[in-house]
């Protein structure tokens, strides 16, 4: 997912004893595995890790078009321009789909936007790193995209409805975009010596950004055992790292690429590999702000959003007269 280090509202769980009439029924409905939807009764502290949770999502889809719409123009064949150009559409669409689901929950899109702008909201780490080379479009969408699946396929199961819902169709799209993402690297480690190269660098600069991309170890953090509390996550991010590393290496294998972590090892014992924690100093400096591409990210979006505002008036005042023309007709 790209949701990263969501806080709750909550310092500790409570036990049901503790909670109120309500919040013991909806407690025992998510228990039962019931979906939650807009109109029903849900705490405030449900709702607004909701918000942060799904606002976030939506903006890490909006902005991680930007590290790949740069190599639009500069892909090696029309069919790998007109696959790029499909990819960056969707990533526009799963945007729209999560900003949609958040403002069932009585927040708007301008609101969600104001507040990324504003440095209230963030998006994940890893579109603030650069895509330097043809290798890193492959990268992205093999390592990048497949970290995302494997924290928003058990999402499909959350227990907002909207969010539930939405998910289903953003993951049969991100498996598309992680196939075209396995077969560039394919075929540059098939390729020439320099293609092969060109394959292993990437893998080595998106390796330890991507496994960030889960987040810290939470095993000790109040805010995400309350959020599986409620189901609105499913796993641990130290489960989904692990499942990431087990299902990659090999297929990194396959590629003839080798993972950039000397401590690798497979571990009969646990059923999985051992492998080095990232460094979590240069993850935090990114989430400050302090990382290779922030401002630039940033600067594009907010630049994107002012020169669309024009867009949006003329939208809105076509609404208004139509609005206008069907109170009159009445």
């Amino acid at each position: 997912m790209y949701a990263q280090m969501v806080k709750t509202d909550a310092d500790r769980i409570r036990d049901i004893s503790e909670m109120s009439a309500e919040e013991r029924a909806f407690q025992e409905r998510i228990d039962r595995g019931e979906k939650i939807e807009p109109t029903d009764w849900m705490p405030d502290g449900y709702r607004n890790t909701l918000i942060r949770q799904i606002g976030q999502h939506a903006h890490s889809e909006v902005v991680g078009q930007l590290p790949e719409g740069n190599w639009i123009t500069r892909a090696p064949t029309l069919e790998r321009k007109a696959i790029l150009l499909a990819k960056v559409q969707d990533e526009a669409g799963h945007g729209l789909y999560l900003y949609c689901a958040a403002e069932t929950l009585g927040v708007s899109r301008d609101e969600l936007t104001e507040l990324l702008h504003a440095g209230k909201m963030k998006y994940s780490s890893i579109f603030n790193y650069p895509t330097l080379t043809w290798a890193d479009i492959g990268a992205v969408g093999w390592l990048v995209d497949g970290a995302a699946i494997m924290n928003q396929v058990p999402l499909q199961r959350t227990s907002f409805g909207p969010y539930s819902r939405a998910m289903i169709r953003i993951c049969k799209e991100e498996s598309f975009h992680q196939r075209q993402g396995y077969d560039i690297m394919m075929k540059l480690a098939n390729g020439t010596d320099d293609q092969r190269r060109m394959a292993q660098d990437a893998l080595n600069r998106f390796w330890y950004p991507s496994l960030m991309m889960f987040g810290p170890s939470d095993k000790d953090s109040v805010h995400s055992a309350q959020s599986m509390a409620w189901k609105i996550k499913i796993n641990s991010n130290d489960e989904l790292r692990q499942k990431f590393v087990d299902q990659t290496v090999p297929q990194a294998e396959y590629l003839g690429l080798t993972v950039p972590d000397e401590h690798l090892k497979w571990n009969d014992e646990k059923g999985g590999y051992d492998f080095s924690e990232p460094d979590w100093s240069e993850f935090f400096e990114v989430l400050k702000g302090n990382g290779p591409c922030n401002r630039e990210r940033m600067e594009a979006r907010i630049d994107a959003w002012e020169e669309g505002a024009w867009v949006r008036d003329g939208l809105m005042a076509h609404a208004e007269k139509r609005a206008a023309a069907r109170t009159a007709a009445e």
